[in-house]
């Protein structure tokens, strides 16, 4: 169908002023959008009473199903595996009930071992050569069966098989820490293969070999790690012979005739003899080991196993194992092993008075504590070239689990017990140190002042004073000692601190109790201890080798200290922040500076807000080609918040001297020159509230001045779309504050952004859709520049889209038919709003002719355009759709006396592709013919008549 008309003329119609209605009300009960409420009857379920009514809120959806409710017989019943799960919970037994209240009342509070284990790899390391013997992992060696007839010739083959592993060639293998973890993880797997294919004897050969292993201390640098990785293989064997004893010991329930497997709570006398002799037969194999340690640490594993032989024989065991230990000569390797036993046994064992074994092994460490300094440790010592407080530190695991276990039983009256031995025994430094690590902080931070007396009168060279310093200051860091003897205890200790000339002494110690600082005292006391810190890491350089202390330092000041304006004027907070020449390491302490600065704070304070740009300023300067998104959007956002945090109150000049100041500073980051825009927006409103929008002369060049910042500010933004926004924006400011020129500089400015759009810049047709119709509904209270020619801003965005070729066309359509409701706004005597202050075309035009003659000759224009895309699209849906929106302008705001031939073709048009809405037709016809009638328009009648379906 032909549209184009070349002779198209555009009228309105005569009485284009459209005035707000209201529609009909009427009262309810209920709000449209609110849950339905509804009265549910509980049924009885499993012999229950009859429920009383209950007020449910029920979801929209929930009303499909409702009619299903009364006929689904399983709707009110428990899934099967549910109701078993209720069952077995419901005849949960006694002794489980007991196993977990003691799991969870007793040694909850211990650290967990996978954390203890993962920290002991990572500390205690070494470089050497370490040697393992074996004698069972031989290249291409196979394990042969053979067949026994009997019972007890399969006995007497497995002891041969023993003695034939112990008397056997053995192979000495040196392997570097890598390879030998390897080697230990390759042997782990050997085990749980060879117990998988009932290769029983091969399976208890590894472990035994293992165990052998821990009797070797040639590294005593690695020592601890060896215990780590070797104890978890014993771990596994230990396991995989519990729950092979348990497969095998079923049992007949009282009045069953059908065996059943032991259930977890099971006692030895539900356990058949056969299986009880199974497991003796284990524990006589172990026995048989010649050697003393590989023999505990097999037993030790297997303790679990004694619960299929008799009530009490874990805890004797225990008790027998315990005392065992006393035969083994090196004292390192005795008190691992006794970690062993404890960290076993604090598994197997439930009851809190079967615990004594604790106590008992931590005082035959004391016992045996003084040969730990024996002539024949020292001479070891020489020969692996080991100073003796590091060899001191290899106890430290394994007597802080044991301890930590202790405390775990025993109550604080056994804390002055230990006191008093620790005071009568010489070289009493690790006993020392293990207390502060094992007891509660609160015991420790109680007798702060015992301690720190103890530890100043240490002096044995075993457990370094530093050390035991930075013990007891994690203690009193948890808890703090009481008040009357706090600054007591500081001048005492960094007086002590202070005195340590080694850099790594010193900063071990401070970071340690800077936290105490923190919390305790005000700023003088903190500034003084940074200042100290400072001239301590000065000297050579001494503060790169501790950059890890130096930034857990700062990040325990600014997470814990509560006035955060009082630490930026500190004089020496920022000196110790400029100690990190790194980079990288700077720029990570000044943003965690930033995030953790609390509360709602407000500044105009020219020292903090210079220490806060300063800060900023680093944190900005790393921002590059290359930083991530994700970094640069946090980065954004903090300096976002420090702008936000600086605030001059009613001094709007030095308010807006400062946003000058920031958008110097940080020209990089797109989200802070934003939100500077914004800030001065917003400073430009409010001094038009206080004037209550009369300027005088000095505010009126204020808010101009604020405008040009704007203006200046975001050419700056890489973003397009933020340009235009911030454009939009600030002219709209601006002519809030009647600054017109300015205005009207920022609406030509985001002609000049759209028309350098592309169709990959743009982002979304959405997005460009909805910022036209805003930036239109704007130019409808913005008066004509009188040096331009009428409507010019408007003529200027049409042209930039008619120029456009990326643009979809029913896009293109869809902001041309809002340019006409922009036009019919403009066409009305007075418009439906304004600024106060700014007289708009209405005003200033006053409906005069030509301006109304203008108005009709852009609209005619935009018609055209309109028809030119409709046949440019050809038939489709779409044609269809922007064929009917141009028909309903058309009908609304146009003088149907010219348009009316073009509205018919436009029907016509819409119903003769096919794609049209039938009930949308029908219904906007019916709507014409009310307005005709309402109206009694003879024009809009004979359209009516004319409108086929």
């Amino acid at each position: 169908m032909e549209l184009n008309q070349s002779n198209f003329e555009w009228t309105f119609s005569n009485s284009p002023n459209f005035k707000p209605s209201s529609l009909p009300r009427m009262p309810v009960s209920d709000h449209p959008l609110k849950s339905i409420i509804t009265e549910r009857i509980p049924t009885k379920v499993f012999g229950s009473a009859p429920g009383t009514a209950v007020t449910t809120p029920v979801s929209l959806l929930s009303n499909l199903n409702q009619e299903n409710e009364d006929s689904d017989p399983l709707l009110h019943e428990l899934d099967p595996l549910s109701k078993m799960a209720a069952e077995a919970e419901s005849q949960e037994t006694p002794a489980i009930k007991s196993i977990k209240e003691a799991d969870s009342n007793i040694f909850h509070q211990m650290e967990p071992w996978i954390s203890r284990r993962a920290s002991i790899l990572n500390k205690y390391t070494t470089s050497e050569r370490l040697s393992i013997v074996t004698s069972f992992l031989v290249e291409g060696e196979k394990v042969m069966v053979k067949a026994q007839s009997t019972a007890i010739d399969k006995v007497q083959h497995r002891l041969k098989q023993l003695d034939s592993f112990e008397e056997g060639s053995q192979h000495r293998l040196d392997l570097s820490q890598s390879e030998y973890i390897t080697k230990i993880e390759q042997l782990n797997k050997e085990l749980v293969v060879a117990w998988n294919t009932d290769q029983r004897v091969k399976a208890l050969k590894i472990a035994i070999q293992c165990a052998k292993l821990l009797g070797d201390s040639e590294v005593l640098s690695f020592y601890p790690s060896k215990f780590v990785l070797i104890t978890d293989i014993l771990d596994t064997f230990g396991k995989l012979v519990y729950e092979r004893l348990r497969a095998k010991a079923t049992y007949l329930k009282p009045g069953s005739k059908t065996p059943v497997p032991l259930p977890e709570d099971f006692t030895p006398d539900m356990v058949s003899d056969s299986a009880k002799e199974t497991c003796l037969n284990w524990f006589y194999k172990i026995a048989s080991i010649r050697e003393l340690v590989p023999r505990i640490y097999v037993e030790i594993a297997l303790l679990n196993s004694y619960k299929f032989i008799a009530i009490d024989e874990c805890s004797e065991s225990l008790q027998r194992v315990t005392d065992m230990i006393h035969g083994i000569g090196n004292p390192l390797v005795a008190v691992y092993v006794r970690c062993y036993l404890c960290k076993v046994g604090i598994t197997v064992l439930r009851q809190k008075p079967e615990f004594g074994f604790l106590i008992a092994n931590f005082a035959a460490f004391l016992e045996s504590y003084q040969h730990i300094f024996s002539r024949g440790i020292k001479g070891e010592l020489e020969k692996q070239n080991m100073e003796l407080p590091a060899y001191i530190t290899l106890y430290t695991p394994a007597l802080d689990f044991i301890l930590e276990a202790v405390n775990c039983v025993v109550n604080e009256s056994y804390l002055p017990n230990l006191l008093n031995i620790c005071k009568k025994k010489k070289n009493s430094s690790l006993i020392l140190n293990t207390i502060m690590s094992g007891f509660k902080p609160a015991y420790i931070s109680d007798r702060c002042m015992e301690f720190l007396n103890m530890i100043l009168e240490s002096s044995d060279g075993g457990v370094p004073m530093y050390h035991l310093l930075r013990t007891l200051g994690l203690c009193i860091t948890v808890c703090s000692p009481p008040p009357d003897q706090r600054r007591d205890i500081l001048a005492i200790v960094w007086r002590q601190i202070s005195s340590f000339s080694h850099p790594d002494e010193y900063i071990t110690c401070a970071e340690a109790w800077i936290r105490f600082v923190v919390e305790c005292f005000t700023s003088r006391e903190l500034n003084f201890v940074l200042g100290d810190i400072i001239e301590h890491m000065l000297p050579n350089r001494s503060f790169e080798k501790h950059y890890s202390e130096l930034k857990l330092i700062i990040s325990k000041i600014v997470n814990h200290f509560q006035d955060f304006e009082l630490l930026l004027i500190m004089d020496n907070f920022l000196p110790l922040v400029d100690l990190f020449h790194e980079e990288s390491i700077k720029v990570e302490v000044c943003k965690n500076i930033l995030i953790s600065c609390r509360g709602d704070f407000k500044t105009n304070d020219p020292v903090i807000t210079n220490a806060l740009m300063f800060l900023c300023s680093t944190v900005h300067d790393s921002v590059n080609a290359l930083t991530p998104e994700d970094e640069y959007k946090q980065i954004g956002e903090i300096l976002c918040g420090v702008v936000r945090r600086v605030d001059y109150g009613r001094d709007f000049e030095g308010q807006l001297a400062f946003f000058v100041e920031a958008r110097a500073a940080f020209s990089n980051v797109d989200i802070v020159l934003a939100e500077l825009v914004q800030q001065v927006n917003t400073l430009s409103v409010s001094t038009r509230q206080i004037m209550k929008g009369t300027h005088n002369r000095k505010t009126a060049d204020f808010v101009r001045a604020c405008a040009a910042y704007c203006f200046i500010t975001v050419p700056s933004i890489l973003s397009e779309k933020t340009r235009l926004e911030l454009y939009l924006l600030s002219g709209q400011v601006a002519l809030f504050n009647q600054c017109l020129g300015q205005a009207d500089a920022c609406f030509r400015a985001a002609l000049i952004v759209l028309s350098n759009l592309s169709e990959a810049s743009a982002k979304s047709d959405a997005f460009l859709i909805q910022y036209v119709k805003k930036y239109l509904s704007t130019l409808v209270v913005v008066p004509d520049n009188p040096d331009r020619r009428v409507l010019d801003l408007l003529k200027s965005l049409v042209s930039v889209f008619t120029e456009c070729s990326w643009i979809k066309p029913e896009y293109l359509g869809i902001i041309y038919l809002s340019v006409i409701d922009v036009l019919t706004v403009l066409a009305q005597e007075e418009y439906p709003y304004h600024i106060d202050k700014v007289e708009s075309n209405d005003a200033l035009y006053g409906s005069d002719p030509k301006f109304i003659e203008e108005i009709n000759k852009a609209c005619s224009v935009i018609v055209k355009q309109i028809l030119m895309l409709i046949e440019d699209v050809g038939p489709c849906r779409k044609q269809s759709q922007l064929a009917s929106e141009l028909f309903v302008k058309i009908t609304t705001r146009g003088d149907l006396s010219r348009t009316g031939i073009l509205a018919i073709k436009l029907w016509k048009l819409c119903l003769q592709n096919g794609y049209a809405d039938r009930n949308f037709m029908v219904k906007m016809k019916m709507s014409i013919q009310r307005r005709s009638e309402l109206k009694e328009n003879k024009k809009l009648q004979q359209l009516v008549d004319n409108l086929v379906i």
